[in-house]
C-alpha cells in the first residue's frame, strides 16, 4: 500500500505532487482526487451518518444499522448472519479509509519527522508500517483472545462440532466483519494508488483472502476463518514493526524482531497453518453431516438433501435462515483456497531463506527488478513551498548488508548500535505476506 497524500515539510519546505499527464482521463481525475481527499471524505460522510441518525428518528431503523451489529437474537443473545451485515461493512470500510489516511498523515508522519528520518520515502514508508502495526496490534490480540476463551483451544477437533451454528457472540461476528472489511479496503487502497510492480499478485492474494472470509462466514465456518486469521496476523505483527525500527536506526534489535518474524512465519504459515488444512481434509468429512439446512438455531430443519444446480450456493450470502449446504465440493473448494494460499507463502519464504543465506555468507542480495524504477521516482520530484506531496511506489532497490540505516553503525541519537550478524532488510521484508515496501 502507498501512503495517502501527505502535506510533508522538510526544512520549511513540501514535496509537490508529480505533475498530471497531459492524458489524464476523467477517471483517473477522480481517483487522484479521492487519493488527495481520503480523509476529510471518509469523515465527512460518517458525521453526515451520525448527524442523520441523530436528528431523523424515521431514518433511525435504517442508520442504525451502520454502526452496530445486525441480525440479533433476543432469545440467545446472538447474532445470526445476513444480508444487513452489509451495513456495518460499509461503515468499517470507511472508517478504516479515513483512519488510515489520517493517522498517517498527521501523527505517524509528524513522528516520523520527529524521530529524525528526512527523506521523503522513508517518512512515507515509515507511516505505512506504523499504521499497519496499529492494526495488528489491535485484532491480533484481539484475535487471540477470542481464540484462548473458545471451544477450540487448542482442539482442532472442535472446530466442526454443531454446524451449522447459525448464530455467534457480538465479539466474534463484530471481528470477523472488521476483518472481511479491511481486506476489501486494501483491494480499494491499491486502485486508488499508484500501482506497483506486483499490482496482480497481491489483487489475486487479496480476493483469495477475501473469498475466505466471506465463505467461512456465510457457511457458517467463523470457528476455522477466525483460526486462519490469527495465524496469519501474527506474522505481520513483527513484519511491520521491524520495517519501522530499520528507518529509525535500531539496527539490534531490528535483527531480533527479524529472528522473531522468520519463526513466526515458519510455525504459523507452514505448520500451524498446514495442521488446520489437514483437519479440515480429516476430520471435517468425519464430524460434519453433510446435506442442507434451513431454519433459524431454534427451528433448525435438516440435513436435507443437497439440491440441483447452483443457486444454493449463494442463498447463505443473502439469507441468514436460508438453505446451507455443505458436501465434498465445498470441503475441497475451501481446502483449494487455502492451499493455493499456502503455495504462495512457500515461494515467499523460499526467497527468505535463499536471501538470508545469502547475506549470512557475505553475499550481496539486490533486487534489480525495480533499480530503473526507483532511480526514476527520486528524478521526478521537487521541492516547493506548501505543497502537498503524492509519490508513486513501488518495489525498491534493495541492499540487505544492513538492517539499520547506514550511518556508520550509529543510529539517529549517535548511539553505537551493532549485533554479529547483520540480517537482511528489504528484500526480506518487502511483500512478505503484506503489501508494505521498503527503501
Amino acid at each position: 500500500m502507498n501512503g495517502p497524500l501527505y502535506r510533508q515539510t522538510i526544512n520549511k519546505k513540501a514535496i509537490s505532487t508529480r505533475k498530471k499527464d497531459k492524458g489524464d482521463d476523467p477517471m483517473d481525475n477522480l481517483t487522484r482526487w479521492f487519493l488527495e481527499n481520503q480523509t476529510g471524505l471518509s469523515f465527512n460522510v460518517l458525521a453526515l451518518l451520525f448527524m442523520t441518525h441523530a436528528m431523523f428518528s424515521k431514518a433511525r431503523p435504517v442508520t442504525s444499522k451502520f454502526f452496530t451489529l445486525s441480525h440479533y437474537n433476543a432469545e440467545t443473545g446472538k447474532y445470526a448472519a445476513g444480508f444487513d451485515d452489509l451495513y456495518f461493512m460499509t461503515f468499517c470500510i470507511v472508517l478504516f479509509t479515513g483512519l488510515r489516511a489520517g493517522v498517517m498523515e498527521y501523527i505517524l508522519a509528524p513522528l516520523a519527522k520527529h524521530w529524525g528520518l528526512t527523506k521523503r520515502k522513508e517518512v512515507t514508508r515509515f507511516s505505512e508500517q506504523a499504521w499497519l502495526f496499529t492494526y495488528c496490534s489491535v485484532f491480533w490480540p484481539l484475535g487471540l483472545y477470542i481464540y484462548c476463551n473458545s471451544t477450540y483451544f487448542l482442539n482442532m477437533t472442535e472446530l466442526w462440532t454443531n454446524w451449522p451454528d447459525r448464530e455467534l457472540m457480538g465479539i466474534m461476528k463484530g471481528y470477523m466483519l472488521a476483518q472481511w472489511s479491511f481486506w476489501i479496503q486494501q483491494v480499494l487502497v491499491i486502485h486508488i494508488e499508484d500501482r506497483r510492480k506486483d499490482h496482480w499478485q497481491m489483487l489475486v492474494h487479496h480476493f483469495v483472502t477475501i473469498t475466505l472470509i466471506s465463505t467461512s462466514y456465510a457457511y457458517h465456518q467463523t470457528k476455522v476463518g477466525h483460526m486462519i486469521l490469527v495465524l496469519m496476523d501474527v506474522v505481520d505483527l513483527f513484519l511491520p514493526l521491524g520495517k519501522c525500527l530499520k528507518y529509525l536506526g535500531y539496527k539490534t534489535i531490528c535483527d531480533v524482531v527479524f529472528g522473531l518474524f522468520m519463526v513466526s512465519w515458519f510455525f504459523a504459515r507452514h505448520v500451524l497453518y498446514l495442521m488446520t488444512c489437514w483437519s479440515i481434509y480429516a476430520d471435517l468429512p468425519r464430524l460434519v453431516s453433510f446435506g442442507c439446512y434451513s431454519g433459524n438455531m431454534n427451528d433448525r430443519k435438516g440435513p436435507l438433501p443437497v439440491p440441483d444446480g447452483w443457486s444454493h450456493v449463494f442463498e447463505p450470502f443473502l439469507k441468514p435462515e436460508g438453505l446451507v449446504c455443505w458436501n465434498d465440493n465445498t470441503t475441497f473448494f475451501f481446502l483449494f483456497c487455502l492451499l493455493f494460499l499456502q503455495v504462495i507463502t512457500i515461494m515467499w519464504f523460499l526467497e527468505i531463506v535463499r536471501i538470508a543465506a545469502r547475506v549470512l555468507k557475505g553475499g550481496s542480495a539486490e533486487d534489480t527488478r525495480s533499480d530503473d524504477e526507483a532511480e526514476e521516482d527520486e528524478e521526478e520530484f521537487e521541492y516547493h513551498d506548501l505543497q502537498p506531496i503524492k509519490e508513486e511506489v513501488g518495489v525498491e532497490q534493495i541492499d540487505l548488508h544492513g538492517w539499520g540505516r547506514r550511518n556508520n553503525g550509529h543510529n539517529k541519537a549517535g548511539v553505537t548500535t551493532s549485533s554479529s550478524v547483520s540480517l537482511p532488510g528489504k528484500e526480506l521484508l518487502n511483500r512478505i505476506g503484506c503489501e508494505k515496501q521498503i527503501e
